[in-house]
């Protein structure tokens, strides 16, 4: 996402700090599949992950006020408070590390401003090799690995037969892979 002030992240973090509830929805919609990604990596727990994800947009409505659009991208600050408070939820399930070396060691490499670099290049490759996909095949795919649907769910969600959603799975995480190795 760009940094420019007509970033839809930026204007709806504005519009939040004014009491927008549908700024919020907003936000919510663009930023939580890569904010649950994150606390999924972190705490290791889907149900987990969701609450602290519900935490994390009561914090943004408490605190859009607070974002400043010259001193950091909306996704670097929703993305630092989400990791904030997906290591709040770990010190409270590990109470006996007082001094918490073994977390910190332990999340080393989630904080490297490099390693996110790396990250959003990958990701950016990957949204570009979803484009040349056949359009079932890119359907089918995010639906099973950004909403988490199985090849069944799947079949059911966009009434196709399961054999045929299972070879579209298949040839698209073929193709996939392909473009992400090739370049193609």
């Amino acid at each position: 996402m760009s940094d420019s002030p007509q970033d839809p992240l930026v204007t709806s973090l504005a519009a939040c700090a004014q009491g927008d509830g549908q700024a919020l929805e907003r936000v919510y919609r663009l930023a939580s599949p890569h904010l649950y990604a994150q606390l999924l990596r972190i705490v290791r727990n889907e149900s987990a992950a969701q609450d602290c994800l519900q935490q994390v947009f009561i914090r943004v409505w408490q605190s859009a006020g607070q974002y400043d659009a010259s001193r950091a991208k909306p996704m670097t600050w929703l993305s630092t408070l989400t990791r904030n408070i997906g290591i709040d939820w770990l010190r409270r399930q590990r109470p006996q590390e007082a001094d918490g070396q073994a977390l910190i060691d332990e999340l080393a490499g989630l904080d490297d401003p490099a390693a996110d670099g790396q990250r959003d290049q990958e990701s950016s490759q990957l949204h570009e090799c979803l484009e040349i996909l056949p359009a079932k095949q890119r359907q089918v795919l995010e639906l099973a690995f950004f909403h988490g649907l199985t090849h069944s769910e799947l079949a059911g969600a966009i009434t196709q037969p399961l054999g045929t959603v299972k070879s579209w799975v298949r040839r698209g995480l073929e193709r996939l892979k392909s473009c992400l190795t090739t370049g193609i």
